[in-house]
């Protein structure tokens, strides 16, 4: 995820849950009621939060759910959380630098049948059809849902709404490890302005697809 992300971003990943990872005060409530599989994911996810947090020179603090499940960073601050079978990610920056930030991860597998047609317009699946002709050996469904992830958690921050998938047009660029996304014209907007673009960058390693969008402030 590191090399996905400008300057200024600081990420922490683990490959697998941390037995001893502390939920602090607000935290355990959340996942009271939940399997242990479940417990232990979340509290790895928020002591890699922290832990990237505190190259900020942030104080550990409690990271609850907000609307629409976000997750409620310290002031000052943005950030974005991810977790899939084998890895858990978190990346934060100041929010003097950067408005919002945005990452996925998937394992890297090809999406259930009939998920497509769920996430991806008629232009999209015609763009990812093309794209296993030029021989890069990608799951495109799943990378699309990955990017689309990613830029929704990006934009949530900005507007306080939720987008479905066919609110964004995803464009990958194959050669370069980029992607561009076009929210839809009659969707909301920031600032007054729309329609609004994402650009971001993805990969695949050790057997996962990750996308991760950056949103910085205006110089």
């Amino acid at each position: 995820m590191i090399t996905l992300l400008p300057p200024g971003v600081e990420v922490e990943e683990a490959y697998g849950d941390l037995p001893d990872a502390p939920l602090h005060a607000g935290e355990a409530e959340v996942v009271a009621r939940s399997p242990v599989a479940r417990r232990l994911e979340f509290a790895t996810v928020r002591h890699c939060a922290r832990t990237a947090l505190g190259r900020l020179g942030v104080p550990p603090a409690s990271i609850l759910r907000g609307a629409a499940g976000a997750p409620q960073w310290p002031s000052g601050v943005v950030g974005s959380m991810t977790h899939c079978p084998g890895y858990r990610a978190a990346v934060v920056a100041r929010a003097g630098a950067f408005r919002s930030l945005g990452i996925d991860a998937e394992v890297h597998q090809p999406l259930p049948d009939g998920s497509l047609r769920m996430i991806a317009s008629p232009a999209e699946r015609r763009h990812l059809a093309e794209l296993p002709r030029l021989g890069a050996e990608v799951h495109w469904d799943t990378l699309l849902f990955a990017v689309k992830e990613s830029v929704y958690k990006a934009w949530y921050p900005l507007s306080g709404t939720v987008l479905d998938f066919a609110d964004a047009e995803v464009v990958l660029d194959p050669e370069n490890g980029r992607f561009s996304a076009r929210l839809s014209a009659s969707g909301p907007a920031v600032d007054g302005v729309g329609p609004v673009s994402f650009e971001g960058r993805w990969r695949v390693v050790d057997g996962l697809v990750q996308a991760a969008s950056a949103v910085p402030c205006p110089p």
